[in-house]
């Protein structure tokens, strides 16, 4: 792979369509924010020779389709594709965000990719949030290996970063955790710090100098040869380790020398099955230069030992009501189309792109296929299925789109003019409709309530709206019965930021963020009663009502119940109901705060009425009065939600957890230590208490631990809480 004599940037070319899976890669970029991903992409892009020096592709266009949003924060919030073409082989590198905001775009990332290239820093820790994603990758066996970047840092280490990705990423097996390359260090500087110049071929025990801008190999002198023997000699084992052939070991054990060739293909099987994860060095191009450091080596190490699609397993396909399951055939151009949108973007120009990736058959452009919808309604996105014409297709090349003749089995490419098609949708034959089972995304837990700016925004959020949560399923609009309040979910601060970015500048929304509020209840603390009395004469006839009820507490969940205990007609039985209903309704309104009354029993037992002016609307608003009435000389308990809060946390920080969980008026109700170092720790919190806990427990446990959340029940809220709520109430109002 990296010591390949016939692997050079003379076999490089642009990206063009694929006419067969095995001359596919599709590999996804994982690592945290400010780790190097996406100068890595571009260094890949220019030493593949689809951009020029300065960046830009030959074109006009960029490496990536960054937009302005991402500009100002500084920060990749979308992911990207950029296609190459290196040694005959199409790479489909796929750029993702490394900020935990936008990990549903990672999560679509790995959904496209047939395996992971894991970016650290020299400079750096491994973060938690890699280190889970490197554990969620190993779940499904999906191939990976480690570049490190920054070497250029005089920070960095190659080394000691070696020896820490090892321990991060090797588990029981540090040893499959290995070094295919040493840095080549240069003269000193007046800092005391050399830099990296290149890299040395542990197998080939060759030198590769970049120091001219372009790879040069050549042999290392004998002063050079012990210093990387070690590592050479831990590199073997480790290879032959993992090899298939069972009669390696012994045969290196017993002093024969095996050949170059041998361990590069044990090497090449040994990564693409997932059971062996080289490491390489990566650094940009100085000013002037044709490749960056380890440029080629890390494409060869893409071409040579990462699989194809053909080596993935067939996706899990049924009818598109869930039922009969379909067997498919690996990656076949020839089967029944089955491709799933990954990501979804709105152009100003073309309209909606969805960007997709083809599991079997062959799209091809101005087609008619069927769409199918993802179930998401819970989070806002309406369940579809219909038959769509698509536009053309296309490969992305900077800002600009490559016109494709066909996107087979295998490929990524990008479709025009699917107007109903969301992230996650299943494209497929419209007389052989299918549907796949969308990936896992994690649950939006941080409320954005927004209300329009003026009536011309009013007029277009929903619009708006309904576009952003078709591009991005880790959103969920709600509208909220209870607060009447329009809430975006969102996964963080910075993708509630992007989310107002786009609705302003993509839709021209402009909305006002307002304080988010939780759906309280009210209820009585003892039993009551109440007189209404609605009897008022203003010529013609008047309107004449009176009952009088009691009020009792019932237990949580009860709602409200009436009872007709009137004997003897003094309420004629025609307006019974609309003592009923102005309860009720009164009830919905509010008796001390404005908030829904839940959980009485209502009972009527005596009342007047006169045989002209009494009416449904007179009993209706008597028995809005007697409620009210009843009210005023009672105890009135506000109740508030209760949610139970599960947090998967390392081990470490359990205790700041559980600390955390009970400055929230939480009460831990379970732990379950897990075999992966993290504890499982239950717990009943007050909605009110859990607003921001999306971004609370990131900062707590240094972005390693997260939550899920589901309604429990209303409990009464304490006095001293409920006095406050109810100062703010009145100020608000």
């Amino acid at each position: 792979m990296g010591d390949k004599a016939n692997a050079h940037p003379g076999a490089a070319g642009r990206a063009t369509a694929a006419d067969h899976p095995a001359s596919i890669r599709n590999v996804v970029l994982v690592g945290h924010s400010g780790s190097g991903k996406t100068t890595l992409v571009e260094a890949l892009a220019l030493t593949a020779g689809a951009v020029n020096r300065a960046g830009r592709v030959e074109d006009g266009g960029t490496v990536s389709d960054y937009d302005d949003i991402e500009h100002r924060q500084q920060r990749s919030v979308q992911l990207s594709l950029v296609p190459v073409e290196w040694d005959g082989i199409k790479v489909n590198i796929i750029d993702t965000p490394g900020y935990a905001d936008f990990v549903g775009e990672l999560r679509a990332g790995l959904r496209a990719a047939d395996a992971a290239l894991f970016v650290v820093s020299a400079s750096d820790e491994v973060d938690g949030s890699t280190r889970m994603v490197w554990e969620e990758c190993a779940a499904v066996g999906m191939p990976r290996a480690i570049v490190v970047t920054h070497l250029e840092s005089a920070r960095a280490g190659f080394e000691e970063m070696t020896q820490i990705c090892a321990q991060a990423f090797g588990g029981d097996d540090p040893d499959a955790v290995l070094p295919l390359y040493l840095p080549l260090h240069g003269p000193q500087g007046p800092d005391g710090h050399a830099p990296v110049t290149g890299l040395t071929g542990l197998l080939s025990q060759k030198l590769f100098d970049y120091a001219s801008g372009e790879r040069k190999e050549s042999e290392p002198g004998p002063e050079q040869l012990p210093g990387i023997e070690e590592a050479r000699n831990r590199l073997i084992e480790g290879i032959i380790a993992e090899s298939e052939d069972e009669t390696l070991m012994d045969r290196y054990l017993g002093g024969e020398q095996i050949d170059i060739k041998t361990l590069v293909e044990d090497l090449e099987r040994a990564v693409a099955r997932g059971a062996f994860f080289p490491v390489l060095a990566a650094a940009p191009a100085a000013e002037g230069a044709r490749q960056g450091i380890g440029t080629v080596e890390l494409l060869e190490l893409i071409t040579g030992g990462f699989p194809t699609p053909l080596e993935r397993e067939a996706p899990a396909v049924t009818t598109v009501d869930g039922g009969r399951a379909r067997e498919l055939t690996p990656c076949d151009p020839g089967g029944p189309l089955v491709a799933e949108v990954v990501k979804t973007t709105s152009d100003p120009y073309v309209g909606r792109v969805s960007l997709v990736r083809v599991f079997s058959g062959t799209l091809r452009p101005d087609e008619t296929v069927h769409v199918s919808g993802h179930g998401l309604a819970d989070r806002g996105h309406e369940d579809h299925d219909v038959d769509e014409r698509i536009g053309a297709l296309s490969a992305p090349f900077g800002k600009q789109q490559r016109l494709l003749t066909q996107a087979i089995a295998g490929d990524l490419a990008c479709v025009a003019k699917l107007s109903r098609a969301e992230t996650g949708d299943t494209l497929s034959a419209k007389d052989d409709p299918l549907l796949m089972e969308p990936w896992q995304m994690p649950d939006p837990l941080l409320p954005l309530a927004i209300q329009a700016h003026s009536k011309a925004d009013e007029d277009k959020l929903s619009q708006g709206l309904g576009r952003l949560v078709a591009e991005d399923p880790t959103m969920r609009l709600e509208q909220n019965q209870d607060t009447h309040q329009v809430v975006l979910w969102c996964l963080g601060e910075a993708h509630a930021d992007v989310a107002l970015e786009r609705l302003r500048s993509r839709y021209g929304v402009q909305v006002d963020v307002v304080p988010y509020r939780v759906s309280l209840r009210e209820t009585f603390a003892d039993r009551a009663a109440g007189r209404g009395r609605h009897v008022k004469q203003s010529g013609g006839h008047g309107q004449f009502a009176i009952c009088e009820i009691e009020i009792e507490p019932l237990p949580g969940g009860s709602g409200i119940e009436f009872v007709d205990k009137v004997v003897g007609g003094a309420v004629p039985r025609q307006f019974i109901p609309s003592v009923e209903k102005g309860i009720r309704t009164q009830a919905a309104r509010g008796i001390a705060a404005g908030h829904p009354l839940v959980d009485i029993r209502v009972t009527l037992l005596d009342g007047k009425a006169h045989s002209v002016d009494s009416s449904d609307a007179a009993f209706q608003t008597a028995g809005a009065l007697a409620l009210r009435e009843a009210a005023a000389g009672a105890k009135i308990h506000l109740l508030e939600p209760v949610a139970e809060v599960t947090v998967l946390v390392g081990d470490d920080y359990v205790g700041a957890v559980m600390s955390d969980l009970s400055g929230r008026r939480g009460r831990v109700v379970g732990t379950e230590q897990l075999s992966t170092g993290r504890t499982l720790v239950r717990a009943e919190v007050p909605e009110i208490e859990i607003g921001r806990y999306a971004v609370d427990l990131r900062s707590l446990s240094h972005g390693t631990a997260r939550f899920d959340r589901s309604y429990v029940r209303h409990e009464p809220m304490p006095q001293q809480v409920a006095d406050r709520v109810r100062e703010q109430t009145v100020d608000v109002a």
